[in-house]
């Protein structure tokens, strides 16, 4: 797609959901994964995820150069989790643009932050990731993990022109790798893949998404 679907998009919510029932599991259990604790929470939601995108992220570690590694971030979050992220990036919004319309405002929050109802990471199905080193260190993406449109002045955009080489380099790793096992990338976040949820499907022309959101 040339152009970015946002997940605002009305396409985006009209695309049918048929949940396969697929188990939520900790990818801390498997052992091989890196897992970082910048989003960790109490219950431990934020390190689960469906196990067929599990399953294809352990693949898509043995595709990566030697010495490379993935680091897990963020995985699952309950829907009222996800419901704050985007009604307070929404409020953020609106103090820093008082004359935009609420659909404008839900329309830019979205490059950010999924709408609640139709948000990937609440179905288990998307993964917020980046690449270590052998010794842990975080290689060069051109930006944090996480960072927003205005922080970032765009560069968090996967395909943002005014990324670095080795940072641009290093994002095709990433994306060469997960894309191969069957992951898609939200274009506005270049750390964000996910597998069988409605953007997933749009994204490879699937007539329906296998994991809705639910509760862990």
């Amino acid at each position: 797609m040339n152009e970015i679907v946002l997940m605002s998009d009305p396409k985006i919510a009209a695309i049918p959901v048929v949940d396969c029932g697929e188990p939520l599991v900790d990818v801390r259990l498997q052992g091989s994964l890196a897992v970082d604790s910048r989003k960790a929470d109490q219950s431990g939601a934020f390190a689960h995820l469906r196990e067929g995108v599990l399953t294809r992220l352990l693949t898509a570690q043995q595709l990566l150069p030697g010495g490379v590694l993935l680091l897990f971030v963020e995985g699952y979050r309950p829907p009222a989790l996800q419901r704050f992220y985007f009604e307070r990036y929404a409020d953020h919004l609106r103090a820093d643009r008082p004359d935009w319309s609420p659909k404008q405002i839900r329309e830019a929050a979205s490059r950010y932050v999924s709408p609640p109802e139709i948000a990937p990471h609440s179905a288990g199905a998307a993964v917020d990731l980046t690449l270590i080193s052998a010794d842990g260190s975080e290689l060069d993406m051109g930006t944090r993990v996480n960072a927003s449109p205005e922080e970032s002045d765009g560069a968090c955009y996967t395909d943002a022109g005014g990324v670095g080489s080795e940072a641009r380099a290093n994002r095709r790793v990433l994306g060469d790798a997960l894309t191969a096992v069957g992951l898609a990338n939200y274009p506005t976040e270049w750390w964000h893949w996910s597998y069988g949820d409605r953007y997933w499907a749009l994204q490879v022309d699937a007539d329906r998404a296998m994991y809705g959101p639910r509760e862990l």
